[in-house]
């Protein structure tokens, strides 16, 4: 069986490194055993202590792992509190107050506990610096191959959504000044320039302006939608409709749940940041604990304020639902945090590419080093990186379906199903104990709720953007498209 493969490696390495993981740092890679090219794992009778964290110091010193438990909070909420807001308020119109209400809460509950466990798998494995890594751990080389593409699409697919909801914003800002086209690709120009510095600790430094401006983006939405006291598009004497308990078909109800995992997708980062942070068992439950709690509390208030303002005619992104004057100021306001979004992803995606390159080149002690070598390498990885991201984004222009595609192919898996795959991995001797049953139930529910999404959830989203593409009404008829995309 594959987990009781692991079982032994599982409780050797949890005494040998947790302890004192600086002890390893003095490992030669040569000297430990791989399982392919770049890649350490313990040998096959599970005794090899785990290799040092490859973030440490390097050749020349330097040392990547440097973030604070301040600094994971910044680079946390600016990895969570982001595009996936702008989608809340529609949701509530969907499945209604109650139920909606119920669906932000209840996953921001479950998304907490999928966080802890990736925390506790890194723990038994200090030497993992992305996802990734894990599941090597877990399923060898196969897994790995499967979770490392998986990984690079899901996060190009949410770099894609950013491009174009920055296009969108600029698209509503210029009154369509510039072909739509053009407009993404002034994001991911953008955002390819801010992921060229190669440390967590750069993206953290973007935290505080990115809070600022979706909070503030949020409050001029709040604010204008009072003092008109209608939506953008409501007619003159509308009768607000709040329904309290929706009654959606089967696929706007999956749809709508999509969008409510899509808010909670930052999981997919954690293990990276775990990496590059001082004491990542001490720091990070706090950090994830005050990144869980605000989260919640501003999905919630931004969801119900603004859908209780705009009634039936709240919009997706939310800053729609504004005034034209409001909307286009919230929409120059937000473009911070969409850049900190594309940024904070990309940059994930990116380490990972770069980590690769690296362990294939045999150069993993050069991985912290400001040598050519290493500089030529993660630009050459960026530049790919956001080429297929650009490219993504202008295939899938419409931002409620990109959302949603990505929520059923990837984001129930990395931000549910695979830490139901380490729970298991972890206790696979133990699941049937009496305090490990209701775990080992809820982890179970957890991989089937991410199999079900995969299927019923993708069926949903690619049907959703079949009838918008042909919707003689829509704006954008297709991919690459020049056509206005803005929200008037």
């Amino acid at each position: 069986m594959l987990f009781k493969k692991h079982k032994a490696a599982l409780a050797e390495q949890h005494r040998a490194a947790v302890p004192n993981e600086k002890d390893t740092s003095s490992l030669d890679d040569a000297s430990l055993p791989r399982e392919a090219p770049g890649v350490l794992v313990a040998d096959d009778n599970g005794t090899a202590a785990p290799p040092a964290n490859i973030f440490d110091d390097g050749s020349n010193g330097k040392t990547y792992r440097t973030l604070t438990r301040w600094d994971t909070i910044l680079v946390l909420v600016t990895n969570q509190v982001g595009l996936g807001i702008l989608s809340l308020p529609k949701i509530l119109l969907t499945l209604g107050l109650v139920p909606g209400v119920i669906a932000i809460l209840g996953l921001g509950v479950v998304s907490f506990y999928t966080a802890f466990e990736l925390l506790q798998f890194w723990r038994a494995h200090p030497h993992c610096v992305n996802m990734v890594d894990m599941a090597r751990v877990v399923g060898g080389r196969p897994l790995e191959v499967i979770v490392g593409v998986s990984l690079l699409v899901k996060i190009c697919m949410t770099c894609g959504s950013a491009t174009v909801t920055i296009a969108v914003a600029l698209n509503t800002m210029s009154g369509h000044a510039l072909c739509t086209v053009g407009f993404a690709g002034v994001a991911a120009i953008a955002c390819w320039l801010l992921c060229l510095p190669r440390t967590f600790k750069f993206v953290s430094q973007t935290g505080v302006p990115s809070t600022v401006s979706i909070l503030a983006a949020v409050l001029i939405v709040i604010i204008s939608l009072g003092v008109a006291g209608a939506p953008k598009n409501a007619p003159p004497g509308w009768d607000k409709e709040i329904v309290i308990v929706g009654n959606p078909s089967f696929r706007e109800g999956v749809g709508a749940c999509l969008k409510v995992c899509y808010a909670y997708a930052g999981n997919v980062g954690f293990v990276s940041y775990m990496a590059e942070m001082k004491d990542p068992s001490r720091d990070f439950v706090p950090a994830l604990s005050i990144l869980q709690v605000a989260s919640v509390i501003l999905y919630l208030v931004t969801a119900v304020a603004i859908y209780c303002l705009s009634g039936q005619y709240t919009t997706s992104p939310a800053l729609g639902s504004a005034p034209l004057i409001p909307a286009k100021v919230a929409y120059g306001i937000v473009l911070p945090a969409l850049l900190s979004t594309g940024l904070v992803f990309g940059h994930t995606a990116i380490k990972y590419m770069y980590v690769v390159a690296m362990r294939a080149m045999k150069r993993t002690q050069q991985m912290t080093d400001n040598s050519a070598r290493s500089w030529t390498t993660w630009v050459v990885c960026g530049t790919l990186f956001w080429g297929v991201s650009f490219v993504l984004a202008n295939a899938i222009p419409i931002f409620d379906s990109i959302l949603s595609i990505a929520s059923a192919t990837f984001i129930a898996w990395f931000t549910f199903g695979i830490s139901g795959v380490f729970w298991y991995h972890r206790n696979w001797q133990e699941k049937f104990r009496r305090r490990n049953i209701f775990l080992a139930v809820v982890n179970a529910l957890l991989i089937l709720q991410s199999l079900f999404m995969n299927g019923v959830g993708l069926w949903s989203a690619v049907q959703g953007l079949i009838d918008i593409f042909n919707d003689k009404e829509n704006k954008i008829g297709g991919a690459f498209t020049c056509a206005d995309n803005s929200i008037f």
